[in-house]
């Protein structure tokens, strides 16, 4: 069998190109922009298919080596609430088409697609092409579902339906997580042996556990200042409100505590949701410091000034935010929902909480306050257990699932010819 030596990425919701932490962009957006630059490094070429959200973006970028992300014209100029785009399908496959046509390499090997509006062009396009489709989820609205929070309206039924029929269609499934995998099963019917696990990746490079003294000192944390920090958008989905109120309650509990929270990140989906109203009602003004989301430089030195990185989730295909903090040497107290029961080694890299009450949540931060050498080592554990997580390692079992995926086209066509 020929290696994989070109694939098409879908990523059209979302650019990989865009700030993580505001809007649509959060840690898929890392994990492309990830996946693509280790496979690249691999030697598989790697073009980038997203929708343009500006008339002034040039038509393609180069982020990295091996690696081209072409902006898609389709609909107005400007960003789009992700609702209204799969109106868009028609006219972004068509540009897709288009865009192939001029290039100068005979085909792709593989489709990749990214989140179910990208599944629905990769449908389309694997015939078109008749190149194998493999798809990762990163999310999934039977599951979104299930923790729907009251007010909030469920995802809607064309996302659904599209998801099965991704799940019915697409020639392999990447799931980033074993949970993940055996809600694909569970919710959509797919069969087990169709599912690939990649555990995402970090990159290593730039989330590492040193200068943490002088990360600290950067940011205006004193030595004795207890720092918690959430990482995200700022959407009820990830429970910023809950760390707001659990360390409302810890300092209210606990008045000897200097306590320090910081939130990055910015406003993401319904406009109802005001942190700041949340902050301001539990008296924690004066503890609590909001910045905009910035680049994995910042975002490190941040992630070492913490002495906790808190994630509240009510759901989470794999916890980004966890595996990079862990890679700074910072243990993590995170929900156990989802990726995060893989990314967080209960009792030894951090600590999982059951549920969104607010006392659970301060009890678990009063431990780690109060057994600063056990958070220490729990600090060093973590970048233990994320020394292996480069994306080399996520790139090397994709890899291997495009490979299943071709063979499995082949096997389809040597039936078919009989």
């Amino acid at each position: 069998m020929s290696a994989i030596k070109r694939v098409a990425f879908l990523s059209l919701h979302t650019s990989p190109m865009e700030q993580p932490g505001s809007g649509d962009a959060g840690g898929m957006n890392v994990y492309i922009r990830g996946l693509a630059a280790a496979l690249a490094e691999s030697g598989v070429e790697v073009d980038i298919f997203t929708r343009a959200t500006s008339a002034g973006q040039p038509a393609v970028e180069r982020p990295d080596p091996g690696v081209c992300v072409y902006n898609v014209t389709a609909g107005p100029p400007h960003r789009l609430p992700k609702e209204e785009l799969p109106d868009l399908l028609h006219s972004m496959v068509t540009e897709i088409q288009r865009i192939r046509t001029r290039q100068a390499h005979l085909r792709y090997d593989v489709i990749h697609s990214h989140y179910w509006l990208s599944g629905m062009a990769g449908l389309e396009l694997s015939r078109l092409w008749d190149v194998p489709l493999v798809h990762t989820m990163h999310t999934m609205a039977k599951v979104k579902n299930l923790v729907q929070q009251s007010g909030e309206e469920p995802e809607p039924r064309r996302r659904l339906e599209g998801e099965q029929r991704i799940v019915d269609g697409a020639t392999r499934l990447i799931a980033n997580t074993g949970v993940e995998a055996a809600e694909l099963v569970s919710h959509y019917d797919a069969a087990f042996d169709q599912i690939d696990v990649a555990p995402p990746g970090v990159d290593l490079s730039v989330f590492t556990p040193a200068f943490r003294s002088w990360s600290r000192a950067r940011h205006g944390i004193t030595p004795g200042t207890f720092h918690l920090l959430f990482a995200g958008r700022i959407q009820r989905l990830k429970g910023p409100h809950i760390l707001v109120r659990a360390a409302a309650l810890l300092r209210r509990r606990r008045p000897d505590i200097d306590l320090k929270l910081t939130i990055l990140g910015a406003l993401s989906g319904a406009r109802d949701f005001d942190l700041d109203a949340i902050v301001s009602a539990e008296g924690m003004g004066d503890a609590v410091t909001h910045h905009p989301p910035v680049g994995a430089p910042q975002l490190a030195s941040w992630y070492r000034s913490a002495d906790v990185v808190v994630m509240p989730s009510y759901s989470e295909s794999f916890g980004l935010v966890a595996l990079e903090a862990q890679a700074c040497g910072t243990p993590v107290v995170a929900t156990r929902v989802g990726g995060l029961s893989s990314a967080v080694n209960d009792g030894r890299t951090g600590l999982l909480v059951d549920g969104h009450g607010a006392a659970d949540w301060a009890d678990a931060l009063e431990s780690l306050h109060d057994h600063p050498a056990s958070r220490r080592n729990m600090g060093t554990a973590a970048a233990i257990h994320t020394a292996n997580s480069g994306w080399q390692r996520t790139a090397a079992i994709t890899l291997d699932s495009y490979h299943a995926a071709a063979v499995q086209r082949l096997s389809r066509l040597a039936v078919l010819a009989g």
